[in-house]
């Protein structure tokens, strides 16, 4: 009897979707530990830099998965729609952002990570069809980045500030430079065919590829199941205490 190693093909990225499934399991991980802290089980500095790479790690796998897809998409399909997708996301964004107002109104998300993807997924889509030209574009945003402070804008909050009433604090922030670069890069991996590498047939396998599949709906509802397994565990301490 032969026993299968690889996930039946069907016709999304198995592998994509682990990939993807990977950096959900990571956010929901430095969620898990946010809400800890914020009840005092943990205490951990925010900034440190564990926590900074924990972060980027987790922003860089979604958001080369951004491109990554967008490429797959523009190269199966003849006449690719991504307008489900965009109002999805936009209505997500939306949601985030009146949750977190009303929620938590000095410190409210108005451009999260859902809101660049929206953005970023616009942006590159029009690169993605190159895909090394793309990445080469990607790598010089890096470059530039690091090296320069010419994609810094220091003073751009307080000039759009000026405009918009905006919190001095906010419980999500993602930047346009350097992240955006990251998604032009996305698409060089489908090139690569990295979508085709065989996925092993284990239960783990196919819980992180479940996850991947469903990141928009899982990332929307997570948090708030998180906090709220916290929140009771600490009430029913301070009750037995």
């Amino acid at each position: 009897m032969q026993t299968s190693f690889t996930l039946e093909p069907t016709k999304r990225s198995a592998f994509l979707d682990v990939y993807r499934g990977s950096a959900v399991l990571l956010m929901m991980i430095f969620h898990f530990c946010w809400d800890l802290r914020n009840f005092g089980f943990m205490e951990f500095y925010i900034y440190d830099p564990f926590w900074v790479y924990f972060r980027s790690l987790i922003l860089t796998l979604f958001l080369t998965a951004i491109g990554w897809s967008t490429y797959l998409t523009l190269s199966k399909a003849k006449h690719p729609s991504f307008w489900v997708r965009d109002i999805k996301l936009f209505v997500s964004a939306a949601a985030i952002s009146l949750a977190t107002y009303l929620a938590a109104p000095d410190q409210w998300i108005y451009f999260g990570i859902l809101h660049f993807i929206f953005i970023a997924s616009l942006v590159t889509r029009p690169f993605a069809k190159w895909p090394i030209s793309s990445a080469l574009v990607g790598a010089s945003i890096i470059i530039i980045y690091h090296s320069t402070n010419w994609l810094h804008f220091p003073n751009a909050f307080s000039i759009i500030s000026s405009y918009i009433e905006l919190p001095q604090r906010t419980l999500d922030i993602v930047f346009p430079f350097p992240w955006i670069a990251v998604v032009l890069i996305g698409p060089l991996l489908g090139h690569l065919n990295w979508h085709k590498c065989p996925t092993p047939n284990t239960l783990t396998i196919h819980i992180l590829a479940f996850m991947g599949r469903y990141a928009l709906p899982i990332y929307l509802i997570h948090q708030v199941i998180l906090f709220a397994l916290v929140a009771t565990f600490k009430m029913v301490l301070n009750l037995i205490n």
